[in-house]
């Protein structure tokens, strides 16, 4: 058995077009096609297979095979307000024509209004207690705003709410409790875009190019020719990859040798729904360059390259933000500076939303931009992103609002899987705190 010819791979393009052109609810037949487009029975049966992986018909028991209306995987919206509804249990008191719109980020209104107003952007959701005025506000600013505390408001903000087309919730939620479920679910929202499926990557209407166990040496050779691919997955009779060839392995070897006896066997293979972060790791632990995609009865449906997975990864990065979390917010806050060695600093001044009930720096946001600073220190030396072990903290000063700091990282000890990073933090010339982080390190890129 040779592989599909450029004429074969044709055909079976053919029938995928027809059977995309039949109603829906059409029975499909393996006779029928074969018969209406003159090909064998064989090329009829692949090709309704492929469809079938491709979810363009679909085989009941009973029914058979027939045309089903194409189900298209479905984008990862941004977090719309009518969510926010259900999410916090709450009522639309005005703006009800808004609720389909998206916000981009949270601000809780627990500071002075004159400060409100300098963190309040269109497209946001002020949460907020029983403050008429920071309703009014918020609504004249572009902003959607939550009532926590079951509170009510007045009838001209409702009003207003309506004419802008804004929401006005109320929730009998408190702010702590509704910021908690807000950031769950923008978090779940951007860890749901980092999930890009093989199916996401491969195109499915491409055959893939394979070779098959009874083929020759000089067989592969003239696909390498033609193809200009130098590895190859290797078929059985079933179609199932049982095998992969590559020009190494056919060094010295006799151009009438058959393949079966030179192929590394048992190859890794990845489904449709595999995650490419998977198929990365794969490719890189096992040190492989391809790997065969499968269907549900095991047989080769395409394959995903090392590149497949590097521009699937580098496409990721360029998807917008489906919202902020409040660590957004806060490291949004910080710029980099560069010295004259060429080490990163970092740079911001803490916001009133930044403080604890003392009016200082809090302890948490503090150790969480200090991480920040890390992630982004290791990221400019190219050593990928990495996942922090441990980190202690020393806290020798107190912060207060509108007061500037400065972080210093210094990289102690970076390996290809480990690093260990000392930052310091300083306010006004004096040392506020010191940390130590250790973390492990993975590249995004080829994982």
């Amino acid at each position: 058995m040779q592989v599909e010819s450029p004429e074969f791979a044709t055909k079976h393009e053919q029938i995928i077009q027809y059977i995309k052109g039949l109603a829906v609810g059409t029975r499909i037949s393996v006779r029928k096609i074969a018969q209406t487009l003159d090909v064998s029975e064989g090329t009829a049966y692949r090709a309704i297979k492929d469809a079938e992986n491709r979810g363009v018909v679909s085989t009941k028991e009973r029914t058979g095979t027939v045309r089903v209306e194409q189900q298209e995987r479905r984008h990862i919206d941004k977090l719309t307000f009518a969510e926010i509804v259900h999410m916090v249990d709450g009522e639309v008191l005005g703006g009800a024509a808004g609720l389909d719109k998206s916000l981009s980020k949270f601000v809780i209104g627990a500071m002075q209004l004159e400060a409100m107003i300098r963190y309040i952007e269109p497209g946001n959701l002020l949460i907020v207690g029983n403050r008429e005025k920071a309703h009014r506000t918020a609504l004249t600013l572009g902003a959607g705003v939550l009532i926590t505390g079951g509170f009510d408001t007045t009838a001209d903000v409702k009003e207003l709410a309506d004419e802008l087309s804004l929401p006005i919730i109320r929730s009998g939620y408190d702010t702590f409790t509704v910021a908690a479920l807000i950031n769950r679910a923008i978090y779940d929202r951007l860890i749901k875009k980092q999930i890009v499926l093989v199916e996401d990557v491969i195109d499915p209407d491409a055959t893939p190019i394979c070779m098959h166990v009874e083929d020759t040496v000089q067989d592969v050779l003239l696909r390498i020719d033609e193809t200009h691919h130098n590895r190859f997955p290797v078929i059985d009779d079933k179609g199932k990859p049982v095998g992969m060839i590559t020009a190494k392995e056919m060094i010295g070897v006799s151009v009438e040798q058959t393949i079966d006896a030179i192929m590394t066997r048992k190859p890794l293979t990845v489904t449709m729904r595999t995650s490419v972060a998977t198929a990365g790791h794969m490719m890189v632990w096992d040190a492989i360059e391809l790997l065969p995609v499968v269907d549900q009865e095991g047989k080769i449906a395409g394959v995903i390259s090392r590149k497949d997975v590097l521009k699937a990864m580098q496409n990721i990065q360029l998807q917008p933000q489906s919202g902020a979390t409040i660590e957004d917010q806060i490291w949004s806050a910080f710029e980099e500076v560069r010295t004259g060695e060429g080490q990163l600093h970092f740079r911001g001044t803490i916001a009133a939303h930044m403080s604890n009930q003392v009016g200082n720096l809090s302890e948490g946001i503090l150790a969480s931009i200090i991480n920040r600073s890390v992630t982004r220190t290791m990221k400019d030396q190219r050593k990928g992103d990495l996942h922090i072990d441990s980190s202690s903290v020393y806290y020798l000063g107190a912060v207060e609002i509108e007061d500037q700091i400065e972080l210093i990282p210094t990289i102690i000890e970076a390996s290809r899987r480990f690093c260990k990073v000392e930052v310091e933090v300083r306010s006004g010339g004096r040392r506020v705190a010191q940390a130590m982080i250790t973390a492990r390190l993975f590249d995004q890129a080829t994982t």
